[in-house]
């Protein structure tokens, strides 16, 4: 029988549920999304909370609410939700609960920069919205030991040290090496699966999920304002490797006990199913390692602790030696080796001179880059520039998924990696990978579990929060209750009902090298107009009691065609600039310094549709 009772219309709903006669329940897509693109920005006063037919015709709260002010006092019976990453982005997940002057945290994760963001170590997220309030911090919560889940606590810590982190075995240790690496001192509170304790003014409680790495924690938050429940990154895996199940048990009792928010992980809510099980992948791991005739470099996630355990099965079987290759993968695979979450046989692992000294078909290296990371190490053994020199008949595996925003620095690896030699298999050409991340079919059915009042989903870019929208209101969710929207929208549950109150500041935080927030998105700006057009400086002698140059100016171009053409009109443009300063009788240094700039950039680009970063520099005489 149909999963939704609701009527559907199968002209505008893509999520369509459907038993033909003779066949099992499946899963269906019409051909034409549900709201498939976004409305148009329309005029709100602030706080507004509803949203109209004419602003979005699906009905839920859609918008990207820029006129918002700060939000109004909290009421006492109230919980406010701030998130201040991991919403219209994949990564840097942080979300910020209030609720009666105390602050609880779920997650604190990085994000990593893109082709437009040169220099950029990695993104954090904007802690100016709690920066006045870290006192008022109960705990910082962790639901996995992914980057984007904790790589920024450790930039909170260093704003107030002595704030509680809670989280599982692993994803502690996880954090403990990155702590110490940053020099902070550690104030942990380990639980498992099933505990429940009380901080400060949250009741939480902590569900096992299955995800793509050990220890995944659902968190259920119990206050006077209501239950929410937050699934973290999850999927519904029936075979996991570890034989730790998604607790739909749990999910199921908060239900009967009454969900007032479901937020829920959005990644995959645009595929169509279930996600393929972790086991499944294991024959086109074991046919690679059957088939590779030298040398075998799996590149994964530093973190992916379950693929990393099918790289090892599969190295045993076929008779390898495996060595880790890059710091962070031999720090986390020896945390996991530590912990019992990840067997390796002893005499396996070997170090990278006892590998030179063995026969290819006798070798597998596990590294780091398989997003494209410039300095990670598959990177530098595409461009050439590690130990490790890839060669003709060697085998290199991507088991890692393609987060959005990095398919050109992977490619770009790939290729890099095929020139030399090397039979590069990934997940567009062979059965390497699947996804950590919950499927459209597993979010219907943990909607249908835990029939939740309020729906806020989170975790993805602006379609994938879209796309779980849709679900949740296909299942019956009240529209009007099913909330959409971006960092710094803040949102308050209030009466069992949650709305949008106002908005805070949740900008990017870029980390460049060792500086934390000095790089601005104007700065990103110029180091795009200086990759893509170069860089002009004017010098210029002024004789200030002439109000001339003493001589023509001069410029030096980098990255900019230097010829005598583009060098003559630049030197017209200058001349008439000056004649019109001294017509105003402006002999000010720094006033004909932004003459010149102003003057040859619009002829730049007039003249050769370019932007370079033009400096003038004028001295006097």
């Amino acid at each position: 029988m149909p999963i939704v009772d609701a009527p559907v219309d199968y002209r505008r709903a893509w999520p369509v549920f459907y038993s033909p006669a003779g066949h099992d329940t499946r899963y269906a897509y019409a051909q034409e999304p549900l709201n498939s693109g976004f409305p148009h920005a329309r005029a709100r006063s602030p706080h507004t909370s509803t949203c109209s037919t004419a602003d979005n015709e699906m009905g839920f709260m859609n918008n990207h609410y820029l006129d918002l002010s700060t939000p109004p006092a909290l009421p006492a019976r109230g919980m406010r939700i701030i998130p201040l990453g991991g919403l219209g982005e994949i990564g840097r997940n942080m979300t910020v609960f209030e609720h009666k002057g105390k602050l609880l945290i779920i997650d604190c994760g990085v994000l990593f920069p893109e082709d437009n963001q040169p220099g950029i170590n990695v993104i954090l997220p904007d802690f100016t919205a709690i920066r006045d309030r870290l006192q008022d911090i109960e705990a910082i919560v962790l639901t996995h030991g992914h980057e984007d889940h904790i790589g920024a606590v450790p930039y909170l810590l260093k704003e107030r040290g002595d704030i509680p982190v809670i989280g599982s075995k692993l994803t502690l240790a996880f954090l403990a090496a990155k702590l110490q690496e940053h020099r902070l001192s550690q104030n942990f509170i380990e639980v498992k699966e099933g505990e429940r304790r009380t901080v400060g003014q949250f009741d939480l409680e902590f569900i096992a999920v299955n995800h793509s790495i050990p220890d995944g924690l659902a968190i259920a938050i119990r206050t006077e304002a209501g239950l929410v429940l937050a699934t973290g990154d999850f999927k519904m895996d029936q075979f996991p490797l570890d034989k730790r199940l998604t607790d739909l048990g749990a999910f199921a009792r908060l239900a009967e006990e009454g969900v007032d928010l479901f937020m829920t992980d959005s990644t995959n809510a645009e595929v169509p199913g279930f996600t393929t099980a972790e086991k499944d992948i294991g024959p086109a791991i074991d046919t690679v390692f059957r088939t590779s005739p030298r040398r075998i470099i799996v590149s994964s996630f530093a973190s992916h602790v379950h693929r990393i355990q099918q790289v090892i099965d599969a190295a045993v079987k076929h008779n390898r030696k495996v060595a880790f290759v890059g710091r962070s993968m031999v720090r986390n695979m020896g945390i996991a080796s530590e912990l019992g979450y990840l067997n390796i046989p002893k005499g396996l692992l070997v170090d990278m001179k006892a590998l030179e000294r063995m026969k290819d078909d006798k070798v597998v290296l596990i590294c780091t880059g398989s997003q494209g990371e410039p300095m990670a190490a598959l990177s530098r053994m595409a461009n050439r520039e590690h130990v490790i020199k890839i060669g003709e008949g060697d085998t290199v595996l991507l088991a890692s998924s393609l987060i959005p925003g990095n398919e050109n620095s992977i490619y770009r690896v790939i290729n890099g990696l095929i020139r030399w030699g090397a039979n590069v298999v990934h997940k567009g050409n062979a059965k390497v990978h699947v996804s950590g991340h919950a499927s459209a079919g597993e979010l219907v059915y943990c909607y249908n579990i835990v029939k939740p009042v309020n729906v806020m989903p989170i975790h993805g870019e602006w379609r994938h929060l879209t796309a779980n929208a849709d679900l949740a209101t296909a299942t019956g969710v009240p529209a009007e209750n099913v909330i959409v929207v971006e960092d710094g929208v803040v949102v308050d549950l209030i009466d069992g009902h949650a709305k949008v109150t106002g908005r805070v500041v949740a900008d990017y935080i870029f980390v460049d090298g060792m500086t934390v927030g000095g790089a601005s998105t104007a700065a990103m700006e110029d180091r795009r107009k200086l990759a893509e057009d170069g860089t002009i400086t004017i010098l210029g002698i002024l004789n200030a009691k002439t109000g001339t140059l003493s001589e023509p100016v001069e410029f030096l171009a980098r990255g900019f065609v230097h010829d005598d053409e583009w060098v003559k009109g630049a030197t017209k443009v200058i001349d008439e600039a000056m004649k019109a300063a001294n017509r105003i009788k402006i002999v000010d240094g720094a006033e004909l310094e932004d003459l010149f700039t102003q003057s040859v950039s619009r002829w730049m680009n007039r003249k050769y549709r370019r932007s370079p970063v033009i400096t003038s520099v004028v001295v006097d005489a």
